[in-house]
């Protein structure tokens, strides 16, 4: 399966981590001494079932590797418009591709192992969004005091992944409401709203499970979705905040000594 990285995002003044990137892409975050990025694309470097990588907001003078073929795409305006690009792209290097991954630059925790499981949890789905969930349980063993923002569904709390599958085709989705979702992507009770006031009534009451929720957005999106509960707290461990830049640079360096 080929790969897309999303690596175009510029934090603003008013944002927790200018005082970090001061202007530049947050993508290249010091990390024990290299770009946040190269440790996904190192991931995806050691993947078995990884075969292409489009690397969308960056240049090759940024000076990042990767073992499997890898293409520089500028960034576009909008996310959805890098999506949709890095799709395009995909298909131009591979006509044959009908899904791809779509990994986010700032989850530096995420290993080779945990892409292949993706790729093989989700080979036999048939669906337009494999989207990946992680318990909060999950996310807080792993990570203590990650300040990750949870949605309350019935039975359980989740937060979102970063690394998902995409078919191909949804090129030609409603992009305005792609927009929106990727707006307020850190705000559940945004995201409810824009599924519809009755879901984000279901969710305000946590009367509705994980599928009724998928289900519901999946309709409005006009596709068809998957939710996977995900047993990687690193696929959902992405830097937004200080504190989760100095989590993850810990925790990778504990990994490294080990």
């Amino acid at each position: 399966m080929d790969g897309v990285v999303m690596a175009g995002g510029i934090p603003q003044l008013d944002e927790l981590l200018y005082p970090y990137t001061q202007g530049k892409p947050k993508a290249m975050l010091d990390i024990l001494g290299k770009p946040m990025v190269q440790w996904v694309l190192d991931a995806l470097s050691g993947a078995q079932r990884v075969e292409n990588i489009v690397l969308i907001g960056l240049t090759e003078e940024s000076g990042l590797t990767c073992a499997k073929p890898l293409t520089f795409l500028p960034n576009k305006i909008s996310m959805i418009e890098n999506i949709l690009g890095g799709i395009k792209k995909i298909m131009e290097i591979n006509p044959s591709a009908t899904r791809l991954l779509l990994v986010s630059s700032d989850i530096p925790g995420i290993t080779s192992a945990m892409v292949d499981w993706e790729v093989e949890t989700t080979s036999e789905s048939d669906v337009d969004l494999c989207y990946n969930v992680v318990k909060r349980e999950v996310m807080e063993v792993r990570y203590p005091g990650s300040k990750r923002t949870f949605t309350k569904l019935k039975g359980m709390e989740i937060c979102g992944g970063d690394l998902n599958v995409l078919r191909t085709s949804v090129a030609s989705m409603n992009t305005d409401i792609w927009e929106k979702l990727i707006a307020s992507r850190k705000n559940p009770v945004k995201q409810a709203a824009i599924m519809g006031f009755d879901t984000l009534l279901l969710i305000l009451l946590r009367m509705i499970t994980l599928d009724e929720a998928v289900k519901k957005l999946t309709t409005r999106l006009h596709m068809t979705g998957k939710a996977i509960v995900c047993p990687y707290a690193e696929i959902g461990m992405d830097v937004d905040k200080p504190n989760q830049l100095e989590l993850m640079r810990a925790d990778l360096a504990n990994r490294v000594k080990h």
